[in-house]
């Protein structure tokens, strides 16, 4: 349960972009929370990459930025350099890319990062990458890019999938968004929507996805809050 309430939603972003400030302007004008997942390694740096045809900025929130840019919402581990985790086959490097990343950013942060997106599409995880940060970082709780669809509470925290990927699944996204406002749920139902903020500008979906938010925002039985609060809610952890 989400202090008192059985609904609760949350949104996680990636790569640490530019573009997460704009994002949040729209989180913070609609009452939402949400956790950026950050790469500490590649903050500050600049450059574009090529999605669906179309360039777009890729630049990185600087490291004296992190702190006041996210301010009010959840911080969490991406990484340092970003590397496809099931390909590698040391685990020692495994672990200092999630750790280090992990403890880089929570210096930054002003608090403990505690949370972590698997980096890289497709399967970008396994129960062999799980492990290891399960039993070797400070990570409590790890989200994959594997879209569920549905609302349920997962057991697998180390390999937790969203409900849906917001860039190739808007419409989607909005369905589900008016099923999830609809239902009277008398057990505990998550709704965690993922992508990357730097996607809104390729077929310029900054205005659909503010309405999105506000369809969402202010329904007195659903708790809005950051990864951590919902998915660690029942062991006080942040």
């Amino acid at each position: 349960m989400f202090c008192g309430k059985m609904k609760a939603l949350t949104f996680s972003y990636d790569d640490g972009v530019t573009q997460d400030a704009h994002l949040i302007e729209i989180f913070n004008k609609y009452g939402l929370k949400a956790t950026f997942n950050l790469n500490s390694g590649f903050l500050g740096g600049k450059g574009t990459l090529v999605r669906d045809g179309v360039t777009v900025h890729h630049n990185k929130v600087s490291k004296e930025d992190v702190r006041h840019v996210y301010v009010g919402h959840e911080i969490a581990a991406h990484t340092l350099t970003h590397p496809f985790l099931p390909n590698m086959t040391d685990e020692r490097e495994i672990i200092r890319q999630v750790e280090e990343d992990r403890l880089a950013l929570s210096e930054l942060a002003g608090y403990e990062v505690v949370g972590f997106a698997y980096p890289g599409g497709g399967i970008n995880h396994s129960k062999r990458v799980a492990d290891i940060i399960r039993q070797s970082t400070g990570v409590k709780y790890c989200r994959t890019t594997d879209s569920s669809h549905h609302f349920e509470p997962q057991t697998d925290l180390f390999e937790f999938q969203p409900t849906v990927y917001h860039h190739v699944e808007m419409d989607e996204m909005f369905r589900l968004g008016e099923r999830f406002l609809a239902m009277k749920a008398d057990r505990p139902q998550i709704f965690y929507i993922w992508g990357h903020a730097y996607e809104f500008d390729i077929r310029n979906e900054w205005g659909r996805f503010e309405d999105f938010c506000k369809m969402m925002a202010g329904a007195d039985d659903v708790f809005y809050g950051t990864n951590a609060q919902i998915l660690l809610a029942d062991k006080n952890e942040h």
